[in-house]
């Protein structure tokens, strides 16, 4: 290989991974350096330097001059080399002054000074050599790379396409690399093609050994979160708030939000002219319901609302400061609205807004009241 497309390799490898040139080329010359250590002798004062335009190579051998050799701390790093850290000189390193005179007439002790050692052969050898320890190089900063993208990703909402599938997961090219979607973590009911694009949310981020380990949902209530904060601007500009988000995916959600802004309805905002913004995160959720309730300080107001549709609650806040519970007073014919199918809807309301909510009806407390 000839200089020439030596560098082209090289900046192919560039492009490809995405990493830094100066990784490469550092990986590079440790490379060629360690190959030259092994086959032609053990000198740690030698190094190889690639000229970056040409990519030509040459071996560097360098001195210090000294009066008398220097003495320190040995240490021996992991390919045998003999440093010293007192003073930072090794023992290859080291020429005495009337031995440098020979080399250069007007040497001076305290100056470095490099020759040129490159052997003819040395191409050949090198590119055998140095391949692994290349190879190595690259991948970790590879991984680095990787691993400094996405490693803030958690909780966000990411668009990957739909690569491969086996018996319990789906996964997802998200770019550089890929994230696992368990088939357990989709939207109930849902059916996807291989080769199409998905909105994914991501679960966690794990950094491994080969890099990051990526876990996507979306089945998780974060994904009906990031949806509307992504698809409705005003979340992102502050006027609206976004509080919380109670779901059981496939079925019904309950997200409150409220208003910064007096002039602002929350719920009408997000809903949209005539349903416009609603629609494309309703679609996103497979037909899953969405109730948009209104956030309160006041817990009872909030519960109140947490309960909708059904109408004309009155809630009583029992116990806020252990348990969290609160009853909900509904006229008899709301009872089933409360409840909602299965029981969703005070299920929901009870994580939304972080209340055990006992519901009754009037004619229930009417009763336990005369029993009194």
């Amino acid at each position: 290989m000839n200089g020439k497309e030596f560098i082209k390799a090289l900046d192919n490898i560039i492009k490809e991974k995405g990493i830094s040139e100066d990784v490469v080329y550092e990986a590079m010359e440790q490379g060629l350096t360690a190959a030259y250590k092994k086959n032609y002798g053990g000198s740690s004062n030698v190094r190889v330097d690639i000229d970056r335009k040409t990519g030509e190579f040459k071996v560097v051998r360098y001195y210090v001059v000294v009066d008398e050799y220097l003495e320190g701390e040995e240490v021996v790093d992991e390919e045998g080399n003999v440093t010293y850290t007192d003073p930072e000189i090794n023992e290859d390193a080291q020429l005495l002054l009337e031995e440098a005179k020979e080399k250069w007439a007007d040497a001076k002790v305290g100056e470095t000074y490099e020759e040129e050692v490159t052997p003819a052969d040395f191409g050949r050898v090198a590119a055998s050599t140095c391949k692994q320890v290349v190879t190595q190089k690259i991948r970790e900063a590879e991984k680095n790379s990787i691993v400094a993208e996405y490693e803030d990703k958690q909780d966000e909402l990411m668009v990957g396409i739909l690569a491969m599938e086996d018996a319990k997961n789906y996964y997802v090219d998200l770019g550089r690399t890929r994230g696992i979607l368990p088939k357990t973590e989709m939207i109930p009911g849902e059916k996807v093609e291989m080769g199409s694009s998905i909105k994914v949310y991501v679960q966690k981020v794990e950094i491994g050994n080969k890099g990051p380990l990526i876990l996507l949902s979306r089945k998780f209530y974060g994904f009906v979160k990031r949806l509307f904060e992504t698809e409705i601007p005003e979340f992102q500009d502050g006027t609206l708030i976004l509080h919380a988000v109670a779901r059981e995916a496939g079925v019904r959600s309950k997200v409150a939000v409220s208003s910064t802004n007096e002039k602002v309805d929350a719920i009408g905002t997000c809903i949209g002219e005539r349903g416009s913004r609603i629609a494309s995160i309703l679609k996103e959720l497979n037909g899953e319901k969405v109730d948009l309730v209104l956030y309160s300080e006041d817990p009872a107001e909030f519960i109140q609302n947490a309960l909708s549709p059904a109408k004309n609650v009155i809630v009583s806040i029992i116990d806020q400061e252990k348990t969290n519970e609160a009853l909900a007073i509904v006229p008899d014919d709301e009872l089933p609205m409360a409840y909602g199918k299965k029981g969703i809807n005070i299920r929901l309301a009870a994580r939304l807004t972080k209340f055990k909510i006992n519901v009754k009806t009037m004619t229930q407390v009417q009763e336990e009241g005369n029993q009194n």
